[in-house]
């Protein structure tokens, strides 16, 4: 896979320098609009091989909500700001940065919080080979996951046995059938925001 690791490196590196403005301009609003706490929301999740680091997202939230690590779209914790940069995935933009230093890909699994990676057996833990990504094909196909979410009773319940399984089952498919072009194919899709 090195020409996936060096496809990742390349294109994070010129996509931080061509996006530089935008995430300045994200970054003071952010400061203007939610004073209260940092600009950058950094949260350990688990990486390749089951090692913890740390990622990056714009902030989107409350400081010191009390809230579960499942989001659902319209809580209260997440500002008006965070609820247009969530919705248009800017704020996941810093993740570039873990790419560039190469703890996450471009395209992979969604990192999950420490704890999830425990629930996987058997040939579900062959996901910790893949680095995490910051658009996969679980990703497209629960594109829409916040308002699923908030459809639902019970979200947390409905993570843990219905999506999270769905998950590790599509993901271990991308492992099994990857390819350098497959992954190109999921980077047009998720920036058409089309399905697979």
């Amino acid at each position: 896979m090195f020409c996936k690791s060096f496809f990742d490196r390349l294109v994070s590196f010129f996509g931080l320098i061509i996006l530089s403005p935008l995430l300045f301009c994200i970054g003071i609003l952010i400061r203007l609009k939610m004073p209260s706490g940092p600009v950058i929301f950094k949260q350990k999740r688990v990486g390749q091989h089951g090692r913890i680091f740390t990622m990056y997202k714009f902030r989107s939230m409350t400081v010191n909500h009390s809230g579960s690590f499942v989001s659902v779209q319209g809580e209260s914790r997440i500002t008006p700001l965070g609820a247009v940069l969530r919705k248009y995935k800017l704020d996941e933009l810093p993740e570039l940065c873990n790419v560039l230093i190469g703890d996450m890909s471009f395209v992979g699994p969604r990192p999950d919080v420490p704890g999830y990676a425990d629930k996987l057996t058997g040939d579900d833990r062959k996901i910790l080979l893949l680095k995490p990504g910051i658009t996969g094909p679980a990703s497209l196909k629960y594109r829409n996951e916040e308002e699923l979410l908030a459809e639902q009773e019970d979200p947390q319940k409905y993570n843990d046995e219905i999506l999270f399984p769905d998950k590790v089952r599509i993901n271990i498919e991308y492992l099994d059938n990857w390819s350098f072009w497959y992954d190109i194919k999921i980077i047009v899709y998720t920036v058409l925001g089309k399905d697979l």
